[in-house]
């Protein structure tokens, strides 16, 4: 398991006020059924996407940009009823299989002792079948926000900013637990500390954006977390 990179300090990280989650990829292990679902459905409409592409040029972004970006490769509209049938095969396909919580957030979870909440591209839908499947609902209910609900998606800070109001924090004093480099981003700009989970993403691709540290573990986050708040 890689050792944290710390990188910069934390933004005004005396105190921590809230802890925001990233959803896929960072509470629940999802996305790499997501992204081959995905990929076998475009392979469908003739668009072939490798999944390292899927990573790169999809993960962290909202479904209404995906769409346009893959219409703008087909050179032609998908079919209308392409998102929904899209989302029916991905949360059949996580029933299937078994979705799992990610490695040791649990255990993490149960450390913190920090108000938390979720702000996702996904939407309030897609949240609460993947954190009820993965047992992680409860602990976030009520506290779950979408880029559907805001004007911008990632990589721009609209929904970090949204969800730090909503739960009435400083964005300065709040610290993002990200995966995707457009969702490192999006913390970043909302002038908030971002720990990059690299668990899926390569460490150097958050580690370059100026992430306050990558991890691979999520059992290591509590300490992080503490560390943050010292520095």
């Amino acid at each position: 398991m890689a050792s944290p990179r710390l990188g910069r300090p934390g933004v005004d990280a005396g105190v921590i006020d809230l802890v925001i989650f990233d959803c896929d990829g960072v509470l629940v292990d999802s996305e790499p059924i997501a992204n081959r679902v995905f990929a076998e459905a475009l392979a469908e409409l003739g668009l072939q996407v490798s999944l390292d592409e899927m990573y790169a040029d999809f993960v962290g972004r909202s479904m209404s940009y995906c769409m346009r970006l893959v219409e703008a490769r087909l050179g032609r509209p998908a079919p209308a009823d392409f998102v929904t049938r899209l989302q029916e095969r991905t949360f059949a396909a996580f029933e299937a299989e078994g979705l799992q919580a990610t490695e040791g957030i649990h255990e993490a979870l149960d450390a913190i002792a920090l108000p938390m909440c979720v702000a996702s591209s996904g939407e309030i839908e897609k949240m609460r079948f993947t954190l009820g499947l993965t047992g992680l609902l409860p602990r976030f209910d009520g506290r779950l926000f979408s880029v559907t609900q805001v004007e911008h998606g990632k990589p721009a800070p609209d929904i970090y900013l949204y969800a730090a109001k909503q739960m009435g924090a400083q964005p300065s004093r709040c610290v993002v637990v990200e995966d995707s480099p457009a969702g490192a981003r999006a913390g970043l700009a909302a002038g908030m500390t971002v720990l990059g989970y690299c668990a899926h993403t390569p460490a150097e691709s958050l580690a370059r954006l100026g992430v306050h540290c990558t991890f691979a573990g999520m059992r290591e986050l509590p300490g992080l977390l503490k560390r943050a708040a010292e520095r």
